[in-house]
């Protein structure tokens, strides 16, 4: 491993303006982090084949002085979101915080605990229900919720219920509606994408540490375990609806298209306690998230927040989510509602009006300024989602990616601009000269801009490579916002080290098993190699004996198409199988004995489905980012 450097003045002074700024003297989040510890989290989760999956104590080192190496707000969050264990929020409501990227809560009922979000991973999540049935009693899980369709909410729900016991209807899952849609499809439509961005963003290869991982800000990292999924058994659809779990009234209140697609809020009047799920945590959050996503609706999101205040803000006393900590009293939780409404709703309205005069996203960005009472509020800071990116996602959401200025309609792809540039400006050996003048004058911002262009150029020159990976540390040092910073020095490791791959892997087997077979057989078109299936022409049924349903997949023109109704003409071939085991396909290369051990029977022309299997092209978790 490369050594890391030391922060520069430039990056130093930074950090003692920003300690100068903002209102380091409350520390009332950190009494409300602390607030109702009952014990501390223990040490490194393991999986079955001994692999650590997560460790917290690897943040250890939070609890020192920052360095000049971090940006003091960004070290500040990390600390707060570091502090790990079982917690009570109001009697008969415990939280584990500091087991994952996200919290899992557990509401007591009658006979048991309703789980609510079960973290990334099955082992995480067992974890944690091990330190809540170690200080709370042996209770049997009585209940699911999934308040989003984001893999941090129900990655783990394996390690805290059986199918089996779902499958017997003695535990129920809710979730809101669209929920399996949303949640498959975002891990396996673009998932290899997502995933290798992911790493970036979670900086999950990253050392921990004062010169490289301190926290997502959202979250301190991903748990690196088995994702795992079930999938619902009561949906909810409607803001108002109520449930009674276990003994536990519950109300909910739907909020699609804000933090997720398909996302709810709840209340539990017994409890005065509000979940509000991803729409309300200590920091801005993502509109458009950096790992890759549809932009979210700040326009939606807000106008919930006020509706959220209207149900539940004359009875509440406490605000808890599926991040960070709680916020107790009615007053202070109903301000921290209206903050976080107004921060996205501010965001969303400037955008527009500076769009309207004519500014690009990248001008807004520059030019949009917070009021202050939301500047100096903890829970508005950029620690997950920046102003800065989310003015962008806001800007695309309404005009596109382009900006109306001609010269950048018909751009040229990342290799040959750079090379033209490189080519105007002298060649590699002046670019980096270039690019290393801007490094000492403090100018990172342009001297990422040259050093990319060199290395594009000419990836193998040493040169460009130091000083582009000497820039991107540094701008990772200064970032307020954790993702960000995870951004730049997982940049600046690759370009040292070598690519470190996806270290989350999430499209899993219960991913794969969930998809419909509408969403299987789209699955399965984003993979065709265009190209190689030109002339390729097959036709394929499927036939689903436990649904009744029937498919005629076609693959022409490099394309595969599908539709359920009759088709004229004979198919090539048929498979007959179960909706269960149809994603079995998913995988291809399965053979004669393949296909018939997973329970699919191929009649026809048997090399229907190889020729179509043939020209699929799988993603690449292992793709190039900072370099071409």
């Amino acid at each position: 491993m490369a050594s890391n450097k030391p922060a520069t003045p430039t990056v130093a002074a930074q950090q003692a303006d920003l300690r100068s700024r903002l209102p380091f003297s409350d520390t009332q989040d950190f009494e409300d982090a602390r607030r109702g510890l009952i014990a501390p989290a223990g040490g490194p989760v393991h999986a079955e084949d001994g692999r650590v999956v997560w460790d917290n104590t690897s943040y250890d080192f939070l609890q020192g002085e920052c360095p000049d190496t971090v940006n003091p707000s960004l070290w500040r969050q990390s600390q707060l979101v570091a502090t790990a264990g079982l917690f009570e929020v109001v009697p008969g409501l415990y939280q584990v915080r500091g087991m994952d990227l996200s919290n899992i809560s557990f509401v007591e009922g009658d006979s048991g605990v309703i789980v609510i979000d079960p973290l990334i991973s099955a082992e995480t999540a067992a974890a944690a229900l091990a330190l809540y049935r170690e200080h709370r009693g042996d209770r049997p899980v009585t209940g699911v919720i999934y308040t989003h369709s984001h893999v941090d909410h129900f990655g783990g729900v394996r390690g805290v219920v059986s199918q089996e016991d779902v499958d017997a209807g003695t535990v129920p899952v809710l979730a809101p509606e669209g929920f399996v849609e949303h949640a498959v499809s975002e891990n396996v439509f673009a998932g290899t994408a997502m995933g290798r961005r992911a790493g970036y963003m979670y900086g999950a290869a990253l050392e921990r540490g004062v010169h490289g991982g301190v926290g997502a800000g959202l979250g301190q990292t991903t748990s690196t375990g088995t994702v795992t999924l079930i999938a619902p058994t009561v949906e909810i659809t409607t803001t108002g609806q109520e449930e009674v779990v276990d003994g536990v009234r519950i109300v909910f209140q739907m909020a699609p298209d804000t933090e997720a697609p398909s996302e709810m809020l709840f209340y539990f009047p017994d409890l005065k306690a509000l979940c509000a799920a991803e729409d309300a945590t200590h920091n801005l959050h993502n509109l458009l998230t950096l790992r890759g996503a549809v932009v979210r609706d700040p326009n939606g999101w807000a106008k919930y927040l006020t509706e959220t205040v209207d149900l539940f803000g004359d009875d509440l006393e406490v605000v808890f989510a599926s991040h960070h900590w709680p916020t107790w009293g009615r007053d202070r939780a109903v301000a921290f509602l209206q903050i976080q409404r107004d921060l996205y709703a501010y965001l969303h309205d400037q955008t527009l009006r500076m769009t309207n005069k004519g500014l690009v996203g990248a001008e807004i960005a520059e030019q949009i300024t917070l009021p202050p009472v939301l500047e100096n509020a903890w829970s508005a800071r950029g620690y997950y989602g920046s102003v800065s990116h989310n003015v962008k996602a806001i800007y695309q959401r309404y005009m596109g990616w382009f900006d109306g200025n001609p010269a950048h309609l018909w751009e040229h792809p990342p290799v040959e601009k750079a090379r033209r540039y490189v080519d105007a400006i002298g060649g590699t050996d002046a670019v980096v000269a270039k690019a290393t003048k801007a490094f000492d004058a403090g100018d990172f911002r342009w001297a990422a801009e040259l050093a990319n262009h060199a290395v594009f150029a000419d990836p193998d020159h040493a040169g460009a490579r130091t000083v582009l990976a000497d820039t991107y540390e540094q701008l990772g040092y200064g970032s307020e916002n954790g993702t960000w910073r995870d951004f730049f020095l997982s940049g600046a490791t690759e370009l040292r080290d070598g690519q470190f791959g996806t270290p989350t892997q999430t499209a899993s087997p219960d991913m794969v098993a969930n998809l419909t077979p509408d969403m299987l057989f789209d699955a399965l078109a984003v993979q065709v190699d265009g190209p190689r299936a030109w002339d390729e022409v097959v036709a394929l049924d499927v036939v689903l004996t436990d649904t009744g349903e029937r498919y005629r997949l076609r693959l022409a023109n490099g394309v595969l198409t599908y539709s359920a109704r009759p088709q004229r003409g004979d198919a090539d071939a048929t498979l007959t199988t179960t909706r269960r085991a149809l994603p079995a396909i998913a995988g291809g290369g399965l053979d004669a004995d393949g296909l018939k051990a997973a329970g699919i029977e191929l009649t026809g022309d048997a090399t229907a489905l190889a020729r179509l299997t043939a020209v699929l092209d799988p993603g690449d978790p292992d793709f190039a980012i900072v370099t071409p």
